[in-house]
């Protein structure tokens, strides 16, 4: 595409986010209206520290899984993968229960760094073991990811289980904005600023996903972007999991989705990528907050099926170059 046509993919979807952003600020068992909020406290403190914060929260979200599956895409050299189906977001659910059972009392500062730890030992072996897979059977490592992923829940399930905090578990195992207050995702920021560090070495990421040989050869220092790379996948997760808890499909789905309007530079791409999961995350919790009015179904329920829905359709939809 165009520069022109990016500019342009840009700024629609950067209104079709601030209209969303706009109807969620609305949404919700309290009315918000204009009148009230210049006439009265009551509305302007709901709106100050429920539905602002949620929003934000949502937006900051999105757009830092996204990237974080667009990374570790470009590093594994492969599209059908992202931290919640690799392992990445079940280490940082282990090493928060663990945390939680030698320090109850840490607070989420303690915890996402903990969090953060796991995260990046457990996507380092997934990574040091997918590149061992053939390459020539792309199918092999989301495979093995969703496997993986699978036997670190049940560690900290069994863990869970055998200390009575399967409820404890369950929070964070299941993404859900509703308890979302002010004060309580100012943490999601720093997923922001990663986004932007990851802008600012996006061309060098482009070239990592030619393979660790090609990249070498075009003087990119292949063992320190990819502790980069390790580094900002496992904060951004780890984040997410402290505050709102494990949000599937949107580091799978919308980073493919966008690589088929737009193609495979990074550099022009990655904006796109994070306001696409921005909006898709957003949209996904207006609808839960909808179903069920006034009660809410979890954004990570939400998420799952229409996720399920959107990696079907680029399953069997194949894609068209040229």
């Amino acid at each position: 595409m165009s520069i022109a046509a990016n500019q342009i993919g840009v700024l629609l979807a950067t209104l079709v986010l601030a209209a969303l952003f706009l109807v969620s600020l609305g949404v919700g068992a309290g009315d918000v209206t204009l009148f009230g909020l210049w006439h009265g406290t009551a509305e302007l403190d709901l709106l100050a520290i429920s539905r602002l914060p949620r929003t934000v929260a949502v937006v900051l979200t999105g757009a830092g899984l996204a990237i974080a599956g667009l990374i570790m895409q470009a590093i594994t050299r492969n599209r059908f993968v992202e931290p919640s189906t690799a392992g990445t977001a079940q280490s940082a659910e282990l090493g928060i229960l663990i945390v939680t059972l030698l320090w109850p009392a840490a607070s989420l500062g303690f915890k996402t760094l903990a969090a953060s730890v796991t995260a990046l030992l457990g996507t380092a072996f997934f990574l040091m073991t997918a590149h061992r897979l053939p390459p020539t059977q792309p199918f092999l490592v989301p495979l093995f990811g969703l496997v993986y992923g699978s036997v670190l829940g049940a560690v900290a399930t069994l863990i869970a289980w055998q200390l009575d905090l399967l409820q404890y578990l369950s929070i964070w195992s299941s993404g859900d904005f509703s308890g979302v207050l002010r004060g309580r995702y100012e943490l999601l920021w720093i997923g922001a600023f990663l986004v932007v560090a990851a802008w600012l070495v996006a061309d060098r990421l482009t070239i990592m996903a030619l393979g660790r040989d090609a990249s070498i050869g075009l003087g990119i220092d292949y063992a320190r972007m990819m502790q980069l790379g390790l580094g900002i996948i496992s904060v951004i997760s780890a984040v997410t999991v402290v505050v709102v808890g494990v949000v599937p499909f949107v580091g799978l789905v919308v980073p493919n989705l966008v690589s088929r309007l737009m193609g495979d530079n990074l550099r022009a791409t990655l904006p796109v990528v994070a306001v696409s999961g921005a909006i898709l995350l957003l949209a996904c919790d207006i609808l839960g907050r909808l179903i069920r009015f006034p009660y809410e179904i979890p954004v990570g329920t939400v998420m799952g099926i229409v996720g399920a829905l959107l990696f079907l359709v680029l399953i069997f939809q194949p894609r068209v170059r040229g």
